[in-house]
């Protein structure tokens, strides 16, 4: 059972401990802190509580507000209706600052972080152990903060903690928001101590716990972040350097750890302990009736729902479909191979199959290896039982075999939210920012192994598609885009967008499509039947996919992307209209109406600068 799986309240913890000399000794609701810090299995049990509250869950999500989780409707990955694309946010829409006293905000959650550091720092511990513990709480004070930095810009840091009766208490509570430099600052700091006070790497019976390469590799996804145009947008050059230098640190403490790349891209999310490739990961379990049960939704919510009991959500649009290049890495019209939409499943990055799934691919799931997917339409029915609206679905991290129980619930397959691979690309971004644009260095060779891993041919200059000499700019959006096809439905495409401010440029104005697949009329078409039994003597060609694509089945795409009347349209209220203002949100005005000292942010019509 991984630490974070721990679902107990505090005093519930205690008494799964089954520490007698604590439980025979005192009341349980009269414990001082002093006593529950000193006994190294409370203490244990109340760091598992601060995991199980702050580790990220599938698709990045952090149990907070509106932007948690998969954000696949809140780019070109996938669909679906949203204030933030609508342009209609107000300033109280975005509530992960929180507005209210609640341990289950980030300010909550900082605030048990905050007791925690401060009890151990008060226990009779040695200091080796208080350093491990303390340097795991930090992470996540640091995690805390730049999930709300990266939303608003700065917030108030509070970093003991602070009383919570009384009229004067609620007085002192009145903080003022510090400068987001002040903030970046912070998270470095607590960041670069549980980088000193971290192991390389626990033990295999301690996998899950925060390492001291997990906190150098977030680190260099926050200096990344500062470095970034929505936070840089002069460009300046210690950030990147500061971005830079972080993330070689990272690869250097990884290496040495024995973390690196997983050989397969397609099976990295089914090794779980000692998986190389995992550097902060969030387990999960199959369990079904214990009170450590913790299944992790994605599978079953995102494969068909035929399949299972969910609703086959995370379906890829069109624009995520045709974002991938082909297998020699090169983009349709650059590449040697040839594409038309009609085939646009042939020759594709390896990733695409890894990813994608589409009428007709061989899907190894159930524990079937040789399951075939028919997603297509016989007039306007689908053969589907419930069709799935984009023309696709997302197969990335879909468990192969049986789940426990026959019951697609019990998916354990554990969150992987920073995977080596993005500690590549976070280095070779930086490197680019500082102007290391040589072959030679990090911005390409992080490209290149990257892209290796993937199965990318190598081409005669080995390569894997890139071209040589490309500029800064020209390598900056050749990162962003292996971003998108690396990390494709982990949640990253949103904020990669909105720190780059991309999000005007790349979809504004816009309307993301599906495809459709209508099989065609007339004598000697197979029947759906016939599809699924494709041993019929009659029909021996059905599982020949390209002879199936060419005879059998009409592909429609964008007919008109600009008539109201066109049926491949995902978006049909609106044609997406990110606003400028949204690189920084608007403290919600219920906190501002709570603490008058919280000044609005000067996008919004305050006085806040969230650029100092």
């Amino acid at each position: 059972m991984k630490t974070q799986n721990i679902l107990l309240s505090f005093f519930v913890l205690i008494i799964a401990a089954g520490c007698n000399k604590v439980l025979d000794k005192k009341d349980l609701g009269k414990i001082p802190p002093d006593l529950i810090f000193n006994d190294s299995d409370i203490a244990r049990l109340n760091l598992d509580f601060l995991y199980n509250a702050n580790m990220p869950s599938w698709g990045g999500g952090t149990g907070i507000g509106s932007l948690t989780g998969i954000h696949g409707e809140l780019s070109e990955e996938s669909y679906g209706e949203s204030k933030y694309f609508e342009g209609t946010i107000t300033t109280r829409d975005v509530q992960e600052f929180g507005t209210k006293l609640d341990q289950n905000n980030n300010y909550g959650k900082i605030r048990n972080i905050n007791m925690f550091i401060k009890a151990i720092r008060e226990s009779e511990f040695q200091q080796g152990t208080k350093d491990r513990f303390i340097g795991q709480a930090l992470f996540f004070r640091a995690f805390r903060y730049f999930d709300l930095v990266r939303i608003y810009g700065g917030v108030p840091l509070v970093l003991e903690p602070l009383n919570a009766i009384g009229d004067e208490a609620k007085d002192e509570a009145r903080l003022p928001r510090n400068s987001t430099a002040d903030c970046f600052k912070q998270i470095v700091a607590d960041l670069d101590s549980a980088i000193k006070y971290l192991p390389g790497r626990w033990s295999s019976a301690e996998w899950g716990h925060i390492t001291s390469g997990a906190a150098a590799a977030f680190k260099g996804r926050v200096l990344l972040t500062y470095a970034s145009p929505q936070f840089n947008p002069n460009d300046l050059p210690e950030r990147w350097q500061a971005a830079y230098d972080a993330n070689l640190q990272a690869k250097t403490i990884l290496d040495a750890s024995n973390f690196g790349l997983h050989d397969s891209y397609g099976d990295l999310w089914f090794k779980e302990v000692d998986n190389p490739e995992a550097v902060l990961v969030t387990g999960y379990n199959d369990l079904t009736g214990d009170q450590e049960r913790k299944n992790n939704g994605y599978d079953n919510g995102t494969r068909p729902s035929y399949l299972g009991t969910g609703g086959g959500s995370n379906q890829p649009s069109w624009e995520m479909v045709k974002a991938y290049p082909m297998k020699d890495g090169k983009m349709p019209g650059a590449s040697d191979y040839s594409y038309s939409d009609q085939f646009f499943y042939k020759d594709r990055d390896p990733r695409f199959n890894q990813t994608i799934a589409y009428n007709g691919t061989t899907w190894f799931i159930n524990g079937n290896q040789n399951y075939r997917l028919w997603t297509y339409l016989e007039g306007n029915k689908s053969t589907e039982p419930k069709a799935t609206v984009t023309g696709f679905y997302t197969r990335k991290a879909i468990m192969t075999g049986v789940p426990r129980n026959n019951d697609p619930k019990n998916a354990g397959t554990d969150w992987i939210e920073i995977r080596y691979a993005e500690v590549l690309l976070n280095l070779a971004e930086a490197a680019i920012g500082i102007n290391k644009l040589g072959t030679g260095d990090e911005g390409y060779q992080g490209l290149i192994a990257v892209r290796k891993r993937a199965g990318i041919e190598a081409g005669a200059d080995n390569m894997y598609g890139l071209a040589s000499g490309l500029s800064r700019d020209q390598l900056f959006k050749a990162v962003l885009h292996e971003r998108q096809i690396e990390f494709a439905f982990e949640g990253k495409r949103f904020w990669d967008l909105r720190r780059w401010k991309l999000f005007e440029e790349t979809l504004n104005g816009t309307r993301r499509n599906k495809i459709i697949i209508r099989m065609k009329a007339g004598a000697g078409i197979p029947s759906y039947d016939d599809f699924k039994n494709p041993n019929n003597p009659n029909f021996r060609d059905v599982v020949d996919l390209d002879y199936a694509y060419t005879n059998y089945f009409e592909v429609i795409v964008e007919n008109d992307p600009t008539a109201d009347n066109n049926n491949t349209r995902l978006d049909t209220k609106y044609a997406i209209n990110w606003q400028p203002t949204y690189y920084y949100f608007p403290i919600p005005q219920q906190a501002i109406d709570n603490n008058p000292n919280l000044e609005q942010n000067n996008n919004w019509g305050g006085s806040f600068d969230p650029l100092q």
